[in-house]
């Protein structure tokens, strides 16, 4: 694979831009789609297990047939109370067996699943509805019913409302007819490429979401080039535990792959119990965003250090990165590798554990993962395929493979994709991922797709001369000082959220003398802190102007530094009150920092830093 690639593989350099494209697409035959390629596991492997959702203290196994079985039942009810083809369904729910269900049902109904997260507040699930025109709602909970509630009356055309745990599923199932059956059979062989499959709103750190055009198409052609590419991780004994927001396309990709392979998802029932279902599932490979990867580690450093083990614990660590850089040097030190083996038995079997035992690789994506943390991982026997990828694009566009991983950058392109950084640095992709544009949204669409192919990211990376794409910053975000010095505050805020006692980092100064940095604890950390301190009780607003925690947090924001020139180098920093949260407002459901609504709530500690 590695030779084919780099023989085939075209690096062309013009001037300040490089373009990157990965051979080897595969074809999609023109009927091909994710609903069909079900319906042909269920005919060929009936009995495999597809899904599995917890029951007490296990897993309990859904059958292929079973699966599909109830998805053209669910779809037939659907069709039965209306739902007609082409029509857009919201699904408005957590990740649960049920969403997978559902959003199989809408698509073998002829209809386009348009997600909404649990957390989105009344007012953006109006101006979804009512944007997408949905004409039927499959709510969650009461919970999430309350908010239709709200706004009901200002979109009454959709108007067929279905809760899960009110038993929808059923309900939908007891509509389902003879003659239903049958039209959700022509519907589904009536699936067209072009066909509208899901309007994702992109969560947006600033003004109201845009819905992302993603056809039938976008998920076949995605669906065939991961398993291209990554199949190593995919087929019938293979198992992945979903715990990602489904309303959020890197899930919903890694859901439409799984199926389409036969590789099994078992849903758990939310990140606070991921470290008693991942032993208790097992799976083979697991997909999530940096944070989660980073509590791994952290956590695992901190029961070191209160078992009397942290000194172990660092020169393991620095082993398992000396090892994982030697791997990708092609020789490992003997020194190493001796003290390698030693901490496989003390340590990384531990640390292995946490995911289940059973683990060999990860897929990490929706923010830089460090390189740090990438070695340390893959040293410890889980390896992170770090890539990159936007909704617009169907979620991938590049990915470390198996085979072809260089730590440090997010990968080269997957097959079909082409990557070039334009003169500004901005990341340009061109393949059949990537999106049909903006829902009723023309000047938007030509923003990001003006004609010439490629789509315009808003990222800005770099391309190495192998094709690795590494990730410098994001346009809209990049800082300019008073000096007119540019900064991009991606680089500093993802090293010092490496850090155990960092959650969060807020990099400021646009137009300011220097740069400085809001800073939220990690609330996990912050209670052994204190306990090892006699302090305990205390919290992130008490601590502002402790001088311990100050040097700590100084730690952090030293090997930041270490990344940048003197003139973006963090001078200052301020300790928030709380931690930053989806629920208040300052972060996305994917965890990214909305820096408007920050800087406005805490525009006085702003001031202070600069004297204003």
């Amino acid at each position: 694979m590695e030779s084919r690639r780099r023989i085939a593989s075209a690096l062309y350099s013009g001037g300040s831009i490089k373009t990157y494209t990965t051979p080897g697409a595969a074809q999609i035959d023109p009927k091909l789609n994710v609903v069909q390629q079900l319906m042909e596991r269920a005919s060929v492997s009936p009995d495999h297990p597809a899904l599995a959702y917890r029951d007490g203290d296990r897993f309990v196994d859904v059958s292929t047939a079973d699966f599909w079985d109830t998805v053209r039942t669910v779809a037939a009810g659907l069709a039965a109370s209306g739902v007609e083809k082409g029509d857009r369904v919201a699904l408005h729910s957590s990740t649960r067996i049920e969403f997978t269900y559902f959003d199989y049902a809408i698509w073998a109904a002829g209809a386009a699943t348009t997600t909404i997260y649990e957390t989105s507040s009344a007012e953006q699930v109006q101006w979804i509805l009512s944007d997408s025109g949905c004409v039927a709602l499959i709510s969650e909970s009461a919970e999430t019913l309350s908010v239709y509630d709200e706004i009901a009356s200002s979109v009454p055309d959709c108007s067929r409302v279905f809760v899960i745990e009110n038993g929808a599923i059923e309900t939908l199932g007891a509509m389902a007819t003879e003659e239903s059956l049958a039209e959700v059979d022509r519907r589904v062989a009536n699936i067209e490429h072009g066909d509208l499959a899901t309007l994702v709103y992109t969560s947006g750190t600033t003004g109201m979401p845009k819905g992302c055009e993603l056809t039938h198409y976008n998920f076949a052609w995605m669906v065939a080039q991961l398993d291209g590419s990554v199949g190593q991780l995919l087929g019938e004994t293979k198992r992945t535990l979903m715990f990602l927001p489904l309303a959020h396309i890197f899930a919903r990709v890694i859901q439409a792959v799984s199926v389409s392979t036969g590789t099994q998802i078992a849903f758990s029932t939310g990140i606070a119990s991921l470290l008693e279902e991942l032993p208790m599932f097992k799976p083979t490979f697991v997909f999530s965003v940096p944070r989660v990867f980073e509590k791994v580690y952290n956590g695992a450093k901190q029961k070191a250090e209160a078992d009397g083990k942290g000194r172990i614990f660092d020169v393991a660590a620095s082993v398992a990165v000396a090892y994982s850089k030697g791997i990708e040097k092609g020789r490992v030190a003997i020194g190493t590798k001796l003290a390698h083996g030693v901490f496989d038995k003390l340590v990384y079997t531990k640390i292995r554990a946490l995911f289940g035992g059973e683990v060999e690789y990860s897929i990490s994506g929706g923010a830089p993962l460090g390189a740090r943390l990438g070695h340390f991982f893959r040293g410890a026997g889980v390896n992170i395929l770090e890539g990159y990828g936007l909704t617009e694009t169907t979620a991938a566009a590049t990915v470390n493979e198996p085979g072809a991983t260089k730590i440090g950058t997010v990968g080269r392109p997957i097959p079909g994709v082409s990557i070039q950084i334009a003169e500004d640095g901005e990341i340009l992709i061109k393949g059949g991922h990537v999106f049909s544009g903006y829902w009723q949204n023309a000047p938007a669409t030509a923003e990001v797709l003006p004609g010439d192919g490629w789509f315009r990211s808003g990222d800005l990376g770099e391309l190495d001369d192998e094709g690795y794409l590494s990730i410098t910053g994001r346009k809209k975000d990049i800082i300019v000082t008073a000096a007119g010095k540019n900064v991009a505050p991606a680089v500093l805020e993802d090293r010092m959220r490496s850090h155990p006692m960092v959650s969060q980092v807020v990099v400021v100064g646009d137009a300011k003398p220097f740069i400085a940095a809001l800073v939220s604890l990690d609330v996990d950390s912050l209670g052994p802190w204190c306990a090892a301190r006699d302090i305990d009780g205390a919290t992130a607003e008490d601590l502002a102007d402790n001088d311990d925690l100050l040097a700590e947090i100084q730690k952090a924001v030293d090997d930041a530094n270490k990344a940048v020139s003197k003139a973006e180098a963090i001078k200052t920093f301020r300790i928030l009150p709380e931690d930053l949260s989806i629920e208040s407002g300052e972060l996305t459901p994917t965890l990214k920092v909305k820096r408007t609504v920050v800087a406005a709530k805490y525009q006085s500690l702003i001031d202070d830093i600069y004297g204003d």
